[in-house]
């Protein structure tokens, strides 16, 4: 347990020091305007209270996200505790709180319309196509998801779960932000805390072991096919760093009333969401009995984390276990999946410079987005599931090197708080179109990673050229 407690002591010290000192990077002005003032539009841009938009914020970056990926992540062993804490402080932490303050200072602009910004109209185009385009997948599964386990949990067919969903979908997305999200939202939010404790109780007061990390040795997950980079780092995206979150951030930035919210609203909701996974990593190795245990149940069952989440609550907690089961498999991805589409209505909203107060503008922009939602929902969910992780992972990718710009731009001492994280994302995406079965399937062989090196080299060089360009014509933050 020693590793897990320096690990969870780690996560918890961050949010006050390495909190305070990207307060001193952002350049923190209490009294500057924010956009759910000089904004509001009493849909998408009004402001709700500080707590609020915390627990919406962990919420809608979560889903299921740090409970399976970290259940995934664990089949490696207690390695997977290093990249959750080190990944969650200096990278994902780090992601979504610069992310959030450049959204913030931008008029609460979508994702898309900032990496345009810094980044120039090539990757711009680039991020219009995919970004909506990954919304609407998240948005897409986390159809699929919920909609399964209810079937398997009531006498309701499945297609009428799904209509049902995507009905509740349409109407959160279209509503303003304070009438469904921020009113049932934070319940939610801090039920996920609420699991979360619960485990750690389980694990402090309970008759079980938490593997250590003594040796680099006690690596598993058929480590020959899935080798540890790239595949650990893309199997735990929640809970580490998660381009998703970029995403999201311009929805509270919307909502926020100064800036001195954003280290608990952005950089405090990552680090929640640290935490979670970090529990979950520690609870599936210990429940199991073990890192061997936890793959032997994993491959027996076909890797099914939301089986194993239902065995570990029922069996520990009992009827609470199966109402927490049913936060964590049902709610949590839905509460996702609308938000995601939400993001997708922004972000076309504002690349077509459609105001967004009218229904009937809100409703021309959401439908469209629905019937992609609608037609990826019947297409084989392993298919979508399987480019989704590196998809996600891709665009955390794009956001590092736009902080890095911003940075930059700002002619700051601290550019390597960014630029570090960006290319080691770059390196751990990179690797994995040359490693992963799912692109050319080279394997864990020495020249895979040499042509992922030579792939990064490339990208940095393109990017650092774009940044010095528009430094010396005067581009400024």
């Amino acid at each position: 347990m020693i590793t897990f407690i320096i690990c969870l002591a780690l996560l918890v010290a961050s949010y006050f020091i390495y909190g305070s000192l990207l307060d001193r990077v952002a350049g923190i002005d209490t009294n500057a305007d924010v956009p759910s003032k000089t904004m509001y539009d009493g849909v998408d841009y009004l402001p709700l209270p500080r707590w609020r938009i915390f627990l919406v914020q962990l919420l809608n970056i979560a889903g299921t996200g740090p409970i399976f990926g970290a259940i995934l992540g664990a089949c490696y062993g207690p390695v997977a505790f290093l990249w959750i804490t080190l990944g969650g402080i200096f990278m994902g932490a780090m992601h979504d709180y610069l992310s959030g303050i450049i959204s913030l200072r931008n008029e609460g602009r979508s994702l898309t319309a900032i990496i345009g910004k810094y980044l120039g109209k090539g990757m711009h185009r680039i991020a219009l196509v995919i970004i909506p385009l990954l919304m609407i997948l998240v948005g897409g599964v986390f159809i699929v998801t919920p909609a399964k386990v209810l079937t398997s949990m009531t006498d309701m067919p499945y297609l009428v779960w799904v209509g049902i969903i995507i009905v509740y979908y349409f109407i959160a997305t279209v509503l303003p932000v304070d009438k469904i999200i921020g009113k049932i939202y934070p319940i939610f939010g801090a039920a996920l805390i609420i699991m979360a404790l619960s485990m750690l109780g389980l694990l402090v007061f309970g008759d079980y072991t938490i593997p250590e990390l003594t040796t680099l040795e006690n690596m598993h997950f058929n480590a020959e096919k899935l080798p540890i980079i790239p595949t650990l780092f893309i199997s735990i995206a929640c809970g580490a760093i998660s381009g998703f979150h970029a995403t999201q951030s311009p929805l509270m930035a919307r909502c926020m009333n100064n800036e001195k919210e954003s280290r608990p609203i952005f950089f405090g909701a990552m680090i929640a969401e640290s935490v979670i996974a970090l529990i979950w990593a520690a609870v599936a190795m210990a429940f199991f009995g073990g890192v061997e245990g936890l793959n032997s149940f994993m491959v027996e069952n076909n890797n099914d984390a939301g089986l194993a989440v239902s065995t570990i609550s029922v069996t520990t907690l009992g009827v609470v276990g199966s109402l927490l089961t049913l936060l964590g498999v049902v709610a949590a991805p839905i509460t996702s999946g609308d938000t995601a589409f939400r993001s997708a209505r922004l972000i076309v909203a504002d690349m077509l410079g459609l105001e967004q107060r009218s229904m009937i503008k809100r409703l021309l922009v959401s439908l469209p987005l629905f019937a992609l939602g609608i037609g990826i929902a019947f297409i084989d969910f392993d298919v979508i599931w399987r480019y989704f992780a590196w998809s996600n992972q891709t665009l955390s990718v794009l956001t590092l090197w736009m902080i890095s710009a911003w940075l930059y731009r700002k002619q700051s001492r601290y550019v390597a708080l960014a630029l570090i994280p960006a290319l080691i994302m770059t390196y751990v995406c990179s690797s994995f179109i040359f490693v992963s079965n799912q692109f050319i399937g080279m394997g864990s062989c020495t020249e895979a990673y040499v042509y992922a090196a030579a792939v990064t080299a490339v990208i940095a060089g393109l990017v650092m050229l774009k940044i010095r360009k528009d430094i010396r014509y005067g581009a400024t933050v």
